[in-house]
């Protein structure tokens, strides 16, 4: 039996995206190390398949429960590592310290050379955790 090529076309089409996805830049947090309220030390990151030609990676936190509070961030030269050190976010960062549980986004920019966006990533905890 010979399937139509337009078929196949339409099958390599609908598994492109699944596949894309899998090596998709993402970024995982944990609060190791935060304790005292508006602690100015980051947390620790962990990258997965970070932009081809990243030079700088800017992060932000935002506060989803009160995003009128500026939590700011910082950015910090890319040398290859998926590791991100505690508080290897040089800047303006300042930690969480909400009067109940909180959900905080972190938001990580690839940035080439001459600072253009080559991905985002995004990644959400609660705080304290869980």
């Amino acid at each position: 039996m010979r399937i139509p090529a337009m078929v196949v076309f339409l099958a390599a089409l609908s598994l492109a995206p699944a596949a894309h996805a899998a090596d998709a830049f993402s970024i995982a947090f944990t609060w190791e190390g935060t304790g005292k309220c508006f602690e100015p030390q980051s947390p620790p990151f962990t990258l997965s398949h970070v932009p081809q030609g990243t030079k700088t990676l800017r992060f932000t936190m935002v506060d989803l429960d009160f995003t009128a509070f500026h939590h700011g961030g910082g950015e910090t030269a890319y040398a290859g590592k998926d590791e991100i050190p505690r508080g290897a976010v040089a800047g303006d960062y300042r930690g969480p310290c909400p009067p109940s549980q909180h959900h905080y986004e972190w938001t990580v920019e690839a940035l080439d050379a001459g600072g253009k966006v080559l991905g985002e990533a995004k990644a959400m905890k609660p705080f304290p955790p869980e």
